[in-house]
């Protein structure tokens, strides 16, 4: 039993990922689902799907890696953030779809929420903001418009949760309703300096706190699976929100370690240690891990379109037909053309936070093509980074820390990217050996509680360098192309 089994389920696709004794990848499993867009700003997820594709690629990974179930000694999962679920507590049956994080149906009551001035105790208390994004709006929406939701929830006959909550449910047979303080933490009712659920904004949401799952660490006992779906029961000891997940794979432990992930989206988190620091700059306060009762807090910049841009590319204009298409691309680009692409498909998020902006692009020309448009798919990324890196930056001003940026997601597998992506910041961005920052930190969190991995400090030494990325860009022309940003982003907002 030396073996770890990594749940990492997904905005567009759930998988499965083995890692052996010494957190080497032995083998994975992925298997995509459909999105659901029913209105303008609306995803949507069909909850079975999340679940069915968990268990299959589970199931499928233990096959591929030549292993039974006595082989496992512990399960970690992580988990798209926000996305929201609720469900019978007795049959498990979905009362609505899975509301998923990018979706915006709740833009106009936020916007009440801000001019009532309810928004200064929601970020109080939760170091987040009265945006859509987070659960506890999609949470409501889903009690008023579902008949008798609400009354089904106070007489304690409905559950709420992220993934990672449904995911567990469904993996104990309902004998757990848990979830860990990071993915707590993005609920919008959660109060993050104390521990525990807010009365207060639960009261001001309408939303019954009988709902609410119990909150651990983020390595814990979660329970066991039942024993019909991998053959004998097996403990899940790790669980974290998917950038929390990639922070602690990539091993930012101290305080000013910085790393960003590149998925659908990309989240840029700052260890900000045992402060929980109130941000100037509209970025998000929140828990990075927790382990022993004690939090460790961040900073977070969110971005909510980063690879998507290129599935935009890919599924939309049908540009290309695989994202690796995009760096000969942008190599062959014209440098003279300088179009310019925001990428708003869903609104902006940190630092400006507009969700009802739509994406735009600038600078086209009669020549401008396949080639101009992924470049600007993919210099859109690194300017939407130095946002955030510039806010961070103002918010820990004096504190020191360290100056490069580890990276991770599939995103990052782009040189062109990664290099545009130095060059915009002016700093280095180090990509790790190991690609799978957020399977392997859900990995360490269960293998750590399991007693068969190495503690903190041991984990941090073996983390290791696959290639790091030096700024070359002339100082002039990163200035040069990061105003032209900022213009189309002033131009975005105002449209």
């Amino acid at each position: 039993m030396t073996h770890i089994l990594a749940i990492d389920q997904g905005t567009t696709s759930s998988r499965a990922i083995i890692f052996d004794g010494e957190m080497r990848l032995k083998a994975a499993a992925q298997e995509e689902f459909p999105q659901h867009f029913p209105d303008s700003g609306w995803v949507e997820h069909t909850p079975g799907d999340l679940w069915t594709t968990t268990a299959a690629t589970c199931r499928a990974a233990i096959e591929k890696a030549g292993l039974g179930p006595d082989d496992i000694a512990a399960i970690g999962i992580t988990n798209q953030r926000e996305t929201t679920l609720v469900w019978d507590a007795k049959t498990g049956e979905p009362i609505y779809n899975a509301i998923v994080w990018q979706d915006r149906r709740t833009a106009d009551y936020c916007r009440t929420l801000r001019e009532a001035g309810d928004d200064k105790l929601i970020t109080a208390r939760t170091g987040l903001l009265a945006d859509p994004y987070f659960s506890g709006t999609k949470l409501k929406w889903i009690l008023d418009h579902v008949e008798g939701a609400r009354g089904r929830a106070r007489r304690g006959e409905l559950l709420f949760g992220t993934v990672d909550s449904y995911l567990i449910w469904k993996l104990t047979g309902g004998a757990r309703h848990v979830t860990d303080a990071t993915n707590a933490a993005r609920t919008l009712l959660y109060d993050i300096h104390k521990g525990r659920w807010s009365a207060s904004i639960c009261a001001l949401f309408d939303i019954p706190m009988e709902m609410l799952p119990e909150v651990r660490d983020s390595a814990a006992d979660f329970g066991t699976t039942r024993p019909d779906l991998f053959g004998r029961p097996i403990p899940i000891l790790g669980v974290a929100g998917d950038q929390q997940a990639a922070t602690v794979g990539q091993a930012c432990f101290q305080p000013g370690m910085l790393k960003s992930t590149y998925g659908t989206g990309c989240f840029a988190l700052l260890n900000t240690g045992e402060t929980a620091v109130t941000s100037n700059n509209r970025l998000l306060t929140t828990i990075a891990y927790q382990l022993d009762g004690k939090p460790t807090y961040a900073l977070e910049g969110s971005i909510f379109v980063a690879g998507a841009v290129v599935q935009w590319l890919r599924d939309g204009l049908r540009i290309i037909r695989e994202a690796a298409e995009t760096q000969p691309l942008a190599e062959a680009a014209d440098p003279h053309q300088n179009v310019v692409l925001v990428p708003a498909f869903v609104g902006l998020g940190a630092p400006y936070w507009n969700a009802e902006c739509r994406g735009a692009i600038f600078g086209l020309t009669r020549n401008s093509g396949p080639a101009e448009l992924a470049r600007a798919a993919l210099e859109s990324v690194g300017f939407q980074t130095r946002d955030l890196l510039e806010a961070m930056q103002a918010d820990w001003a004096g504190q020191g820390g360290a100056a490069t940026l580890r990276v991770d997601g599939g995103l990052s597998a782009s040189d062109w990217g990664m290099q545009f992506l130095s060059d915009i910041i002016g700093a280095p961005v180090d990509r790790p050996q190991v690609r799978e920052t957020t399977a392997l930190g859900a990995a360490w969190l269960a293998g750590q509680r399991a007693g068969i991995y190495p503690d903190m400090a041991g984990f941090a030494r073996g983390w290791a360098l696959d290639r790091r990325f030096e700024p070359e860009m002339e100082g002039g022309l990163r200035d040069e192309k990061y105003a032209a940003w900022k213009r189309a982003v002033n131009a975005t907002l105002q449209f």
